[in-house]
């Protein structure tokens, strides 16, 4: 484990580093306790690195021997590196060192998972390979060659040389250590192929354990239509003779976009109709992008410094953000990306652990792969682009691939192009990456002689990591609607650069009702008094805006159900059953529309209105919504049901899964009124996974899931990852005076393997997610997530330190709950030998 002591690091303190990487060779001979590994590294003087002591990292490594020109050395070697004297000029260094990959249970570095050798180098888990300057701006090319007795031996590149138990790699494109990969064991491909557009024939390999052979086809073809797609819109054509991903069980992240060799969180790659569902299908497609778009975005050009991380990771979720809207559909894409914007990255921006898109310092850079860093960091390319234009942004993107293949950028160099290619200066709009926290935008309506006068004012709340924000460029895109339901203004992307602004639409005949911040055009959060959601529900043309309305009313419902014990609104029912059944509409979009705002939404409008959100109260006004809901819709739930139940053969695509999800939504309000039935009949009948969990999870809310579940478990207790969905379906539809005590009867379950990221996660980033259950008055959900926090921190600091953003809000609670939270927050602070990653994270939380 790391050094617990904490060490700030800073942007402004970057240096270059004091000498150029030539050629890297590596050598393992692979033994799971005892790897060793040869390093041999070309080395040149940096002229334009000052002076500085020769350092290499490295972590948890036996230094065997350490050479320099072939003469043995004897370097200073501590825990965090080495360090020696070396010649004024060019020279080789060469080491051996040996490392325990079956005692890595980190997932950092060479580990094991079930017997397979696997890497996880970003951000710093080369340094636990051998001694290297790991650090993103240093770039080199790779030969490794892997001894040992395994089928299947991959690392970066093109294969040079492959015989019995030894294998050779050249990677010819220069980069850094984070890129690093190399799997080896037993293992079955899954072969396909794909001709770039300049003719070459690249081969694709998706590389699976025996028995998952029948969950690769969707994969394989995800990667296919990836390639193409990045050829059609970006004009990028892949770069080596061969494609490689390979599916691991034990993953902390989604996948990695090492050079040629991606490795996979299973979850991420591995599809069947039987064992996943369309939104599995969908991430699965959109992940697999995501990593093969790296490529350019991350690969051929990388990050300079890890404060630089939004550079390849806001513009690569970008890019797969366009890739899921064409393969699917758009205005779905568009409204699900804001709804986890607004569930994951606001109370992030809203609270302790707030900092910038590209932050300015930081102790453990594995706490930075957040919600900010990727999908705010997305959303600020989206503005780019919307304020720039579909052409000039295409020029400048162009620029940006000619001018930076091969380095190692800055946001400095991103923004440049745009710059330049445009002419604007973009000084202000840097501040998206500069300034915490998500603006307010406030709008009032002054309507005389024709004229629609807005008046925008914008502020951000001060934080810790910004504590005096200044006005941002903020592009609003508003459309008129008529009384009589027309479009009487198309939309128009207004750009706000000052505190307060006006903007005056004229020569209209009658007053309209504005539709303001349409497709989302910013993260922003709008406060619009004078709207009429209800016109806007019946008449909109823009599906975002529109799905806004249905999702302001749902939320004046509900807060006045929580604030004065009100029923249900009339008028929110009756809007959203009209538009359930406007068959104009695709069923995806009315399924999305009929979401009611989730509960910790809900918690954080009540807090940010000054007022202390309850729990209990918040659950109590959604059940209540539910059930007004399933009696509104009475008879036409099981006619919407019918219509939109698919008796055609599965498929994963949008119109499909579109009518799954509505149909889902209306089994939902079935379920209140034949306690169970219908789902009872779907579960027996599917033959999909979709429905199949869809059904069982209307049994268990209907309070008939026992033998539903242990049926479910008897069928899939062999296949890992439908087992997580058994696992977390539990937590989350548990009462919420239960779903702390099922959380802890599923510890004890054979099948519980806390080691597994993705089984922690399934049950205790659900329960974390369960609002109502996780903040029991009784605490009993804070004291079960810190018990097991503290279990698993000595072996895998990265999935601890993510599962303690669970405690972020902890100062939004009544003053009881912030106790219980407290107590449970210092309890694994006073931890002995807490990781770093841990002690930075609860640190941030508890405002130390």
């Amino acid at each position: 484990m790391r050094d617990a002591a904490p060490q700030t690091i800073y942007l402004s303190d970057y240096t270059a580093f004091g000498w150029r990487v030539e050629q890297v060779s590596l050598h393992f001979t692979l033994a799971p306790s005892a790897t060793r590994v040869r390093s041999r590294i070309a080395f040149a003087p940096n002229a334009d690195a000052p002076a500085q002591p020769f350092f290499l990292h490295g972590e948890a490594l036996t230094l065997i021997s350490a050479r320099i020109d072939g003469q043995d050395i004897t370097p200073d070697v501590t825990a965090e590196g080495l360090t020696c004297t070396v010649p004024d000029s060019a020279f080789v260094f060469e080491a051996e060192v040996e490392i325990d990959p079956a005692g890595n249970t980190a997932l950092e570095g060479l580990y094991m998972s079930n017997g397979m050798y696997c890497t996880q180098c970003e951000a710093e888990g080369f340094r636990k390979i051998t001694y290297y300057p790991d650090r993103p701006d240093v770039m080199a090319v790779f030969d490794v060659t892997i001894e040992g007795d395994l089928p299947v031996l991959l690392s970066n590149g093109n294969p040079v040389s492959t015989a019995q138990g030894r294998a050779e790699w050249h990677d010819p494109w220069p980069k850094p250590a984070y890129l690093f990969a190399l799997v080896a064991g037993d293992l079955v491909a899954h072969p396909g192929s794909f001709t770039t557009r300049s003719g070459r024939e690249v081969a694709l390999n998706l590389y699976v354990r025996p028995g998952d052979e029948g969950k690769c086809a969707f994969g394989m073809q995800a990667l296919k239509d990836s390639m193409k797609w990045d050829e059609d819109v970006y004009a990028r054509e892949y770069d080596l003779d061969l494609f490689n991903i390979v599916a691991v069980d034990d993953f902390n992240m989604g996948a990695m976009e090492n050079k040629g060799l991606n490795i996979f969180n299973s979850s991420a790659v591995l599809a069947s109709p039987e064992t996943s569902t369309d939104m599995n299908f969908e991430r699965i497609e959109a992940i697999i992008a995501h990593e093969y778009f790296h490529n350019w975005t991350g690969n051929r050009i990388t990050c300079r410094d890890w404060f630089q991380l939004c550079l390849k990771e806001g513009l690569t979720v970008f890019r797969d953000s366009q890739f899921t809207a064409d393969m699917r559909s758009a205005p779905v894409k568009r409204i699900s990306d804001v709804i986890d914007l607004r569930a994951r990255q606001f109370p992030e921006d809203q609270g302790p652990l707030a900092h910038p898109v590209r932050p300015d310092r930081f102790q453990e850079i594995n706490n930075f792969y957040t919600a900010t860093v990727y999908e705010k960091g997305a959303e600020v390319i989206r503005m780019l682009k919307t304020l720039v234009g579909d052409e000039a942004y295409a020029q400048a993107v162009q620029l940006y691939f000619d001018r930076h293949d091969g380095d190692a950028a800055t946001i400095e160099d991103w923004l440049k192009v745009f710059e330049e290619t445009t002419g604007r200066d973009l000084a202000q709009f840097k501040r998206w990456y500069t300034q915490a926290g998500t603006p307010r935008v406030s709008v009032a309506e002054d309507w005389a002689d024709g004229t629609l006068t807005l008046t925008f004012t914008q502020s951000t709340a001060p934080s810790a990591a910004s504590p005096d924000p200044q006005p941002q460029v903020i592009p609003i895109a508003v459309g008129l609607i008529a009384p009589d339901g027309a479009e009487v203004a198309t939309t128009r992307v207004l750009e706000m650069t000052e505190a307060t602004q006006r903007f005056a639409f004229d020569g209209l005949a009658q007053r309209p009702v504005a539709s303001i911040l349409r497709d989302f055009s910013a993260p922003v959060v709008l406060d619009h008094p004078d709207a009429d959601p209800a016109h806007l529900l019946a008449h909109d043309t823009d599906p975002f805006t529109r799905w806004e309305a249905a999702r302001t009313l749902a939320r004046r419902s509900l807060l006045a159900q929580i604030r004065d014990g009100a029923a249900p609104d009339e008028a929110y029912l009756d809007g959203i059953h009209r538009v359930a059944t406007d068959r104009s509409l695709d069923p995806a979009t009315r399924a999305l529309m009929m979401g009611a705002p989730g509960q910790s939404e809900l918690a954080g409008v009540l807090a940010e209105h000054g007022e202390t959100p309850d729990p209990m109260a918040i659950h109590a006004a959604l059940e209540d919504m539910r059930a007004a809901m399933a009696a509104r819709f009475g008879g036409d739930a099981m006619m919407l049901y019918a219509e939109n139940t698919v008796t055609e053969a599965y498929a994963p695509d949008a119109a499909q899964s579109g009518q799954r999800a509505l149909a889902g939504v209306m089994l939902s309000l079935m379920t209140r009124g034949d306690n169970g039935t219908a789902a009872q009949a779907q579960f027996d009948h599917a033959d999909n996974m979709t429905q199949k969990l869809g059904a069982l999870a209307q049994l268990i809310t209907a309070g008939r899931g026992d033998a539903a579940l242990a049926a479910f478990e008897d069928r899939w207790r062999d296949d890992r990852l439908v087992m997580d969905k058994w696992f977390g379906l539990q937590v989350a539809r548990a009462q919420p005076d239960d779903a702390a005590d099922v959380a802890q009867r599923l510890t004890a379950h054979p099948d519980f393997n806390w080691q597994n990221p993705n089984r922690f996660r399934a049950v205790f980033g659900t329960l974390a997610m369960h609002h109502a259950g996780f903040h029991h008055a009784s605490g009993k959900g804070y004291a079960l997530l810190a018990d097991w926090l503290i279990k698993l921190d000595p072996l895998n600091p990265q999935t601890t330190a993510r599962m303690c953003s669970a405690f972020q809000t902890w100062k939004r609670y009544d003053t009881e709950r912030q106790k219980l939270m407290k107590t449970q927050i210092d309890r694994i602070l006073a931890t002995p030998g807490l990781s770093r990653d841990t002690t930075e994270m609860l640190t941030r939380i508890a405002g130390a």
